[in-house]
């Protein structure tokens, strides 16, 4: 194969992932304004996010049935875009997405800074962007964790650039720790970058490492001022782990990330003195074992994994530049890209060749939804919802942090007295409750609910209860 024709075959797998990434969006987009649920976090960081805004507690007292185990950052910034939006949840929901495209420049940027060639560049920004879209439900979600990972990307961006300065360095440090003030889970490329310096360059890796820790023990001490108690201790919330949890975390992650992984190692056994290459190896690592940990805690996604997938994108464009130019790089291209396709296909909703999918997505989603959120509305006085939208669009107050509390009553940290007693006093106009759940907040309050509330109706949205 000539090197014209292989790098046309090239920039053809290149065009197609670019076209599989824009239908994505397409549809993202599409959904962004609509008043159905996408995930639990949704209501969960809209109402903190009203709280933040409003004046109201952020991180509620310990006697609250609210729990709130993130960083402030992010809901500060989303009120913002909520303030302009009038909805907390649909500005969430574009943070997410522009964050997203952030975090895919950033890939770019930096794999240049690393000396790729753009075409590599660009198909590994891409591949990190189509695997969210394939194997993720974040892309466009109203969650914090791209945004901290875009912030993180802006820092590692910031230490790249030439001149090394004490003014890139300390700037890289801040955008480090706000990231970890975003979402607290965002620890591997700051770790990895500072690991990284100093095999690299001892004494700014050292300056990094000392400005970082200033700038993490100021934020904590002004988190203690403002809020009058430390944040570490809201962020170690009660949480179940087992190994079914990690399991079913890791096949979902492998069969995106499997191929990258062989590539980063052949990497690193044929261009191991390469700096970048050892970039990507201590990211990869780090990130890894982070992910890994974290993966068998409840409620945990495969968000824990995206810094991972940020250290194998920036190793495949290092993988195509430096090994695989010419015909080879076609061949890797398209062993990184098929399971993007897989996954997609496996993973897509079995009206995707239909007209209304792209053009009028999830319409009969939203028309339920509709119905339901009218429906809790229509009851006069405080509800539990499971799904914290419903009782969000409905305009409730926020009452019960159903996953959090009920990792509480899980692991005995918490007693399930009053949460009983106020069911049985019928203090909740409705309850909402998952369609997959059972008793997500223990049995004691699951009889409760059978004994005090009838059943209203059941639908996809979950099931409705109200006061007998």
């Amino acid at each position: 194969m000539s090197d014209r024709h292989a790098q046309r075959n090239f920039n053809l797998v290149v065009f197609a992932t670019a076209l599989f990434c824009a239908l994505g969006f397409w549809r993202t987009t599409a959904l962004l304004g609509l008043h159905v649920p996408l995930d639990p976090n949704e209501g969960w960081n809209a109402y903190h996010t009203a709280a933040a805004m409003t004046g109201g507690p952020l991180y509620p007292g310990p006697h609250s049935f609210m729990v709130n185990n993130y960083p402030p950052l992010s809901f500060y910034i989303v009120g913002v875009f909520g303030h302009f939006a009038g909805d907390n949840i649909i500005a969430g929901r574009i943070v997410s997405l522009l964050s997203l495209g952030f975090v895919a420049f950033g890939i770019f940027a930096i794999a240049r800074r690393m000396n790729t060639e753009r075409a590599a560049a660009a198909f590994a920004a891409l591949w990190f962007v189509g695997g969210m879209l394939a194997f993720t439900d974040y892309v466009g979600m109203d969650d914090p964790q791209l945004l901290a990972h875009a912030v993180a990307i802006a820092g590692l961006l910031l230490l790249l650039c030439a001149p090394r300065d004490m003014f890139h360095i300390a700037g890289a440090a801040l955008l480090f720790v706000l990231a970890a003030f975003v979402k607290h889970n965002v620890v591997a490329l700051p770790l990895a970058a500072t690991a990284w310096l100093v095999l690299d360059d001892r004494r700014s890796g050292l300056r990094l490492a000392a400005f970082g820790l200033l700038f993490l023990f100021t934020g904590l001490a002004l988190f203690q001022v403002i809020f009058g108690s430390s944040l570490l201790s809201h962020l170690v919330s009660a949480r179940t782990y087992s190994f079914a949890n990690l399991r079913d975390g890791l096949e979902i992650w492998l069969p995106w990330s499997a191929v990258p992984l062989i590539g980063l190692a052949t990497l690193g056994v044929q261009r191991g003195a390469d700096r970048h290459v050892r970039f990507c190896i201590v990211y990869a690592s780090i990130a890894v074992v982070l992910g890994v940990g974290f993966l068998g805690g409840a409620g945990v996604d495969a968000n824990v994994m995206f810094d991972a997938d940020i250290a194998l994108a920036l190793s495949i464009a290092l993988l195509l530049d430096r090994l695989a130019r010419g015909a080879p790089a076609f061949l890797a291209a398209t062993c990184f890209a098929l399971p993007l396709l897989a996954g997609a296909w496996t993973n897509a909703d079995d009206s995707w060749n239909t007209g209304s999918y792209w053009l009028h997505p999830m319409r009969d989603e939203a028309s339920l939804s509709r119905q339901d959120i009218a429906f809790v509305a229509a009851q006069r006085g405080p509800a539990l919802c499971e799904m914290l939208s419903f009782c969000y669009w409905a305009h409730k107050p926020a009452t019960v942090d159903v996953f959090n509390i009920g990792e509480q009553l899980k692991t005995g940290a918490r007693s399930d007295a009053k949460l009983v007693g106020m069911i049985a006093a019928h203090e909740f106009s409705v309850i909402q409750i998952d369609p997959d759940s059972t008793n997500p907040l223990g049995r004691q309050a699951g009889a409760a609910i059978a004994r005090h509330y009838r059943l209203d109706h059941t639908d996809d949205n979950g099931a409705f209860y109200l006061p007998r």
